[in-house]
This record gives structure tokens, C-alpha cells and sequence, in this order.
């Protein structure tokens, strides 16, 4: 079977189109003649060697962490999924491939109204942005959420879900067409972060109130501001450390305000809790998903032979939404 490994860690240059074996399915494994695969930018970490693999697990040089397509083979102690049934899910590796394994706890079926290159764009962004927004965050109707990098792939999620439950969402993105197009998704306020200061404009925006919550990607470069921003008792949760490892702040604020940082990472779960995760995402979310109500951004699809290509769009910072390969 065709795949795409990580030759040496690099730029998206050293992916590579390879030769490799048709993987056995485990016990509890589905094996999948994959149709479509999400990019996600942990797959551009990993290449680049700063995402590792959880400790206890291998490295794979095949990366890919979620995908979509159709089941050619059961493990032995697989329930509810037959030969045939199109699926989607989340994978710890391996998706960049025509043949992949998807343990069967961690995999749904694509309702009949979905096709592959949207049911591969769900599970990753929907699950971080619930897990991140509603279950870490506590974002109740009526509430307001900051969300950083608006535009990303878990961004444009966390917006159309926000608006769903009847909240005021704030968003940051990093040009001008991505402000206007988070707005079109629902955005209350997009704020070009590179151009206007989204503390002042978060302030101005909540007549100086603030909000709830802030969902941030960046990190220690974002944290005094972030809390500055919270109202008296707000939540902040981290999702990615895009900006500088380290940085210094008056913890003071957080005692007078209350507030509360959380952190989140959805690879490093294990199957157990990346189960209940997925079960939540499917009895919240995929039936507002399936009547189009809300859904994936797809800004573009290449073959997976152009996975480089791939990469090198995400790591543009032009896109919104996500990127998905398609495999013929």
C-alpha cells in the first residue's frame, strides 16, 4: 500500500510517498481503506520533532491523526461495526496511508447526509473544541468566549458551537480576510490581532466587563494578557503553546478575580478517556453537524500524494479551516 512517512525531521519537504505493508488489525481494531485524512497542525509539530509521541507509545514516522473511509476488516473482539460500514475517527498514528488501523472504540459511523472529506474534518477540531470550550471551560448560554487563532481549525469550530448555545463570541485571526470570514461563521467580534491590540478591543467590545472564557493556542506570550481580559471569576484554557516556552506575570490577578487555567491535549489520552471524549462528541454535536447546522471548514483538499503541499499550506497561515487529503 501507498503511504506518506517522515523521511527526517524537516520542513514539509521530507515527506515522502513510500511502499508499506497492509497492517493486521488487532483485537480491537477496524481496518480501513481510508478515503480521506484531516491535517491538523499537530501533524506539522511532529514532523518538525517538536510533537513527540506520548511517553509508553512508538514513534511512528507515518503520521495523521484522525480520518474517514470504509471498513475491509474486524478485529476479533470487535463490536457493532461490520465490513463495509463508513466510518470516522480518531487514530494515535498512521492515517496518511490508503490502509490504516482505527481501534473500533474510538470510531463512528458517517451518517448517510456526510461524505468523507467532511466526516474527515470533525473529530479532531469538534472533540478539542467541546472537550476545550464546554467541558474544561464550563461555557454556559449567554456567556462570552474569547477564542483565539478564530480561523484555525479548532477556532472556526468553537464559534459555531458557542453560537449555538446562544453565546457572544469574541475571535483574533491573523489577517483581515480571516477576520471577515469569522464573522460570516457567526462571530460577534473579530479582532486582527496583528493590527489592533485584542485586549483593548475585547474591553471596549464587553463595555470593559470582559468575558468568561478564553480559548488560547499561544501560550506564555498570551497569559497576562489573556487573564487581564477574564471577568471576576473566568476560565482560561490552553490548548497549544504556539508562543515562547516561558514568560512572567503577577499572579495576583489570579486571587483577586478567581480565575482558573486548565490545559488540555487530546493525543496523549488514553483510549478509555479518548472514548468518552468521542461518545461526547457524538451525542452533542454530530447530530447538529448532520442537519448542517453547524460543521467542518474545509478550505481545501490535495491528493495525499501532495502531502507536503499539505503541510506547507497549514504551516502558511492563509488557510481557514482545515486542509484534507483525499486518497483515490
Amino acid at each position: 500500500m501507498k503511504a506518506i512517512s517522515i523521511e527526517r525531521i524537516g520542513g514539509p519537504e521530507v515527506l515522502k510517498v513510500v511502499a508499506r505493508l497492509k497492517p493486521k488489525p488487532a483485537s480491537n481494531d477496524l481496518l480501513i481503506r481510508v478515503r480521506a485524512i484531516g491535517v491538523n497542525r499537530a501533524d506539522c509539530l511532529q514532523r518538525a520533532g517538536t510533537y513527540p509521541t506520548p511517553p509508553g507509545t512508538r514513534w511512528s514516522d507515518v503520521p495523521g491523526l484522525e480520518l474517514a473511509g470504509e471498513v475491509v476488516d474486524v478485529g476479533a473482539d470487535v463490536e457493532g461495526f461490520d465490513v463495509g460500514d463508513r466510518v470516522f475517527g480518531l487514530v494515535a498514528e498512521s492515517a496518511y496511508a490508503e490502509l490504516a488501523l482505527l481501534d473500533h472504540r474510538l470510531a463512528l459511523r458517517i451518517p448517510s447526509a456526510i461524505d468523507f472529506v467532511t466526516a474527515a474534518g470533525i473529530v479532531e477540531v469538534f472533540a478539542t473544541a467541546n472537550e476545550t470550550v464546554f467541558e474544561l471551560g464550563g461555557l454556559a448560554p449567554g456567556e462570552t468566549v474569547l477564542v483565539h487563532a478564530g480561523a484555525s481549525g479548532v477556532g472556526t469550530a468553537a464559534i459555531q458551537m458557542a453560537k449555538s448555545m446562544d453565546c457572544t463570541v469574541y475571535a483574533t485571526a491573523g489577517s483581515q480576510m480571516k477576520a471577515e470570514r469569522i464573522l460570516d461563521l457567526g462571530a460577534d467580534l473579530a479582532i486582527p490581532y496583528k493590527t489592533r491590540d485584542f485586549v483593548e478591543e475585547t474591553l471596549r467590545a464587553s463595555s470593559g466587563q470582559g468575558v468568561d472564557l478564553v480559548e488560547d493556542f499561544v501560550g506564555a506570550d498570551y497569559l497576562a494578557r489573556n487573564l487581564a481580559v477574564l471577568k471576576p471569576l473566568g476560565r482560561l484554557v490552553l490548548v497549544g503553546l504556539m508562543g515562547k516556552p516561558t514568560c512572567r506575570f503577577d499572579p495576583a490577578i489570579m486571587l483577586r478575580k478567581r480565575l482558573t487555567i486548565r490545559g488540555f491535549t487530546l493525543r496523549a489520552q488514553s483510549i478509555p478517556e479518548k472514548q468518552a471524549i468521542v461518545k461526547r462528541l457524538a451525542e452533542r454535536w454530530l447530530p447538529l453537524i448532520t442537519s448542517g447546522r453547524i460543521g467542518p471548514i474545509i478550505h481545501t483538499t490535495l491528493p495525499l500524494e501532495q502531502a507536503s503541499d499539505a503541510h506547507a499550506l497549514v504551516e502558511s497561515n492563509t488557510i481557514v479551516g482545515k486542509v484534507i487529503l483525499t486518497v483515490d
